[in-house]
C-alpha cells in the first residue's frame, strides 16, 4: 500500500516514478515442436538472473525480474508476447526466433525498446547506422556460414574449387538466412553449392537424403532446429555419410540433437559462439545460490548443456549491458533507452569474462554505434559419442568480412531506403 501511495503521489505531482526492478522479458518456448531446445535456453536465461539477484543483490543494487511469456516458437504468439509485456518496463527482448525477430524489428524500433538476437535474426541488423535498436552480437548467420567455409578450406588445404557443398536448411526465414553468403562464397572459392529445404517441423526427410545420396556432396552445412536435427543425424547415419564433413550451425549442435543417434553421431560438428561444458566457476555459484536454494528454473538436469549455456550467456550479456548503462548514465534504475546505450557501448574483454566466472567462455568483442554485431567470431565444436561431450576443436575464428560486409551494406541500405530511415552515427 505504501508503494502504491508513493507511486500515485509521484505521478500526481509530476515526479519521477521509481522503478522497483529491472525487467527482462523472456520469449520462451517450453511447449510445441521446439520445446526440447527452448526449455534449456529459458532455464539458463532465468537462472543467471536469479544468481545475480541472490548472490549480488541485483544489478547495481536493483533486482532483476524475468517475465517469461510462452511463444511455442510461433511468430504470431511471439508478437502477442511482446505486446503483452512491453508495458512492464521491458529493457531488452530476446525473441529466440528469427521469424519473431523480423516482426519485432519495426515494432521495437518504434517503441524504443532494444532487441538482442544473439546469433540469429536479421543479419544486416549489425549495421547500427540503420538499426538503432537492434543488436546481434557476438555473431550472426552470415558469419557462421563464412566460418564453416573457412573450416572446410582448412580441411582441404585452402582449395575447395573442386568441392560440392550442400546447405540442408529449415524452410523458414531462419534457414534461408545464410544462402546469400554461401552464394557469394561459392563465387569466391569456386565450390558448387546445392540448397536443400526441409519443411517444418522436419520429421520427414527421406527425399532430401535421397538427393544427398545421389549428389554426394563433399560437405553438408546444416541449418536445422528441434526434432529436425535428430532426424537429420539419423538419416546421415543411415546413408553412412562421414560425420566429420557434416557441420551444423549453433542451433544444430546440442546434446539433444546427437545423443539419440548413439555411436553413429560420433565426429559430427557444430559451430558455437560460446564455450561448452560446465567446467567454469560460475556453475559452482549457480549450484550454491540457485539450485541449493530451490530457485532453479528447471529440474537442474540441463545445467552445463549447450543450450542452457547459451541462455546463461545471453543473460550475462544483458546484465553486462545493463551495468554499462548504469555507469554511463549514473543511475541504477535505467530505462529501455539507457539500456540501448549500454548495449551500444558494451565491451567484453577476456578479463571481464574471467571475473564473472566465465573465463574464455565467449569471444572478446566490442559494440559501437556503427557495429551492433561485434567482431563476429565463432568456433567449431565436435561431438565425442563415447564421452558424451562436445569440445571446441578450433579457436574462435574470424569471418570473411571481405565477402560479408558488402552484403550487410547492401541489405541494410535497402532496408533504410524502404523505411525512410536516416543514417546515424555521423
Amino acid at each position: 500500500m505504501k508503494k502504491l501511495i508513493l507511486i500515485t503521489t509521484a505521478a500526481l505531482f509530476g515526479g519521477t516514478v521509481a522503478m522497483a526492478d529491472l525487467v527482462f522479458p523472456s520469449l520462451s518456448y517450453r511447449t510445441g515442436p521446439y520445446a526440447a531446445g527452448g526449455t534449456p535456453f529459458a532455464d539458463g536465461y532465468a537462472d543467471y538472473f536469479t544468481l545475480i539477484n541472490e548472490r549480488d543483490g541485483g544489478i547495481g543494487g536493483v533486482e532483476a525480474r524475468v517475465i517469461e511469456c510462452e511463444t511455442s516458437y510461433n511468430t504470431e504468439k511471439g508478437v502477442e508476447c511482446y505486446e503483452a509485456t512491453k508495458g512492464e518496463g521491458a529493457l531488452v527482448y530476446q525473441p529466440l526466433s528469427t521469424g519473431i525477430t523480423y516482426q519485432l524489428i519495426p515494432r521495437a524500433s518504434a517503441d524504443g525498446i532494444p532487441v538482442h538476437s544473439a546469433g540469429y535474426g536479421r543479419t544486416s541488423a549489425v549495421n547500427g547506422q540503420v538499426f538503432e535498436w537492434i543488436f546481434n552480437y557476438p555473431t550472426n548467420y552470415w558469419n557462421g556460414a563464412s566460418i564453416a567455409v573457412k573450416h572446410i578450406l582448412e580441411l582441404n588445404g585452402g582449395d575447395i574449387s573442386d568441392k560440392k557443398i550442400a546447405l540442408l536448411y529449415h524452410n523458414s526465414a531462419y534457414g534461408k538466412e545464410p544462402i546469400p553468403t554461401l552464394q557469394a562464397l561459392s563465387e569466391k572459392h569456386g565450390f558448387e553449392l546445392d540448397t536443400i529445404a526441409i519443411d517444418h517441423p522436419g520429421q520427414e526427410q527421406k527425399s532430401q537424403w535421397l538427393q544427398i545420396r545421389r549428389e554426394q556432396p563433399d560437405h553438408i552445412l546444416f541449418w536445422g532446429w528441434g526434432i529436425m536435427n535428430q532426424v537429420a543425424l539419423q538419416e546421415a547415419i543411415n546413408i553412412r555419410y562421414p560425420m566429420e564433413n557434416f557441420i551444423g550451425i549453433w542451433w544444430s549442435g546440442a546434446e539433444i540433437d546427437v545423443v539419440p543417434a548413439g555411436a553413429g553421431a560420433d565426429g559430427y560438428k557444430s559451430l558455437q559462439f560460446h564455450n561448452v561444458g560446465s567446467d567454469f566457476p560460475v556453475f559452482d555459484d549457480i549450484e550454491e545460490y540457485v539450485v541449493k536454494r530451490g530457485k532453479a528454473a528447471g529440474a537442474g538436469d540441463q545445467i552445463g548443456t549447450v543450450l542452457y549455456n547459451r541462455g546463461l550467456y545471453s543473460a550475462m550479456l544483458a546484465v553486462e549491458a545493463a551495468r554499462t548503462a548504469q555507469e554511463l548514465h549514473g543511475v541504477a534504475e535505467i530505462d529501455a533507452s539507457m539500456m540501448r546505450d549500454g548495449m551500444e557501448a558494451l565491451m567484453m574483454t577476456a578479463e571481464r569474462m574471467a571475473s564473472l566466472g566465465l573465463p574464455n567462455f565467449g569471444p572478446t568483442f566490442q559494440v559501437t554505434c556503427e557495429n551492433h554485431g561485434g567482431e563476429g567470431l565463432g568456433a567449431v565444436a565436435q561431438w565425442d559419442a563415447s564421452a558424451q561431450t562436445w569440445s571446441l576443436i578450433t579457436d574462435f575464428i574470424a569471418p570473411d568480412l571481405e565477402v560479408i560486409q558488402p552484403l550487410i551494406e547492401a541489405d541494410s541500405m535497402a532496408y533504410a531506403a524502404e523505411n525512410n530511415i536516416e543514417l546515424r552515427c555521423n
